[in-house]
């Protein structure tokens, strides 16, 4: 395989044991002209359903992932290395969040009406934004991604969604998922891009918002990407998360609580307990 070959591939070493667990070419600039050609013809036919019809298949799709979840959890598992039994819960949250998602969508879309005003009809309404990029991270890599893909859905919009490198086979199951649910084509799309090909994205004013979820140094990364296009962005980083352990903390709970916040998905959590703040009086009772 040549150099340039090589460039051209996604590959997704599982940690595991070191095998190549999934391999896929990376979209060229064609297919990405495409994909986004696609989603915008397809997103205006999309902002035309009612809610009610974006909520029944929204559903059907987390239904999807909960028929399928033994099969999706032992699959993170070996693409990022998770203990298996951490991922039937990842997809717990997902429908617990997105069932979520669904059931506000009435109220959260409706019309407000301010104040009334003589000679005046006065009403803010909220219309869907077009193509919404969603750029998931892998150590949670459903979990993070519904919260942009089903409230973008809901609200009208296409969504293009790039996985991560090392968890690419959740962006299939969620283009699946819609799939089966009966999403129209072209309204939920999965791209594996590169870098370069995904900065591109950012700067080109092709898409109309952008979602994504991961390092401060990436953030940085994307907010510069799009300097100047005036992209609207969702950027949700990592932090420095303290726990505070106060004087009349019932130690026994409090310590399981703490070490399962700090190790939780082998510490591979955005939120994990990176340093722990403990009231002096409570120390005697530490020792």
């Amino acid at each position: 395989m040549s150099h340039a070959q090589d460039k051209a591939l996604l590959q997704t070493i599982s940690p595991i044991d070191g095998s190549v667990y999934v391999e896929r070419a990376l979209a060229t600039e064609q297919e990405i002209e495409q994909s986004i050609a696609l989603s915008r013809s397809a997103q205006k036919q999309w902002q035309t359903t009612s809610i009610a019809e974006r909520a029944c298949i929204c559903e059907l799709a987390i239904q999807y992932f909960e028929s399928n979840q033994a099969r999706i959890a032992e699959e993170i598992s070996w693409q990022m290395g998770r203990p298996l039994a951490y991922g039937g819960s990842e997809i717990g949250g997902l429908a617990e969040r997105a069932r979520y998602m669904i059931n506000i969508a009435e109220e959260a879309l409706a019309d407000e009406r301010p104040q009334a005003k003589p000679g005046f009809e006065r009403f803010i309404r909220r219309e869907a934004l077009g193509v919404v990029f969603t750029v998931a991270p892998w150590n949670y890599p459903l979990l993070t991604t519904v919260n942009s893909v089903f409230p973008a859905l809901m609200a009208g919009n296409s969504v293009l969604l790039k996985p991560s490198a090392q968890t690419p086979l959740c962006g299939e199951h969620f283009v699946s998922a819609f799939r089966q649910a009966g999403l129209p084509e072209g309204v939920l799309q999965c791209l594996y891009l590169s870098h370069d090909s995904t900065t591109k994205m950012l700067g080109d004013s092709v898409i109309d918002f952008a979602c994504f979820t991961g390092s401060v140094a990436a953030g940085q990364k994307i907010e510069k990407s799009a300097a100047g296009s005036f992209l609207g962005l969702s950027l949700e980083l990592g932090g420095k998360d303290p726990a505070y352990v106060r004087a009349d903390a019932k130690l026994d709970g409090c310590v399981n609580d703490l070490v399962d916040g700090a190790f939780f998905n082998s510490g591979q959590s955005c939120c994990g307990i990176e340093r722990i703040y403990v009231e002096e009086c409570t120390l005697p009772r530490l020792c």
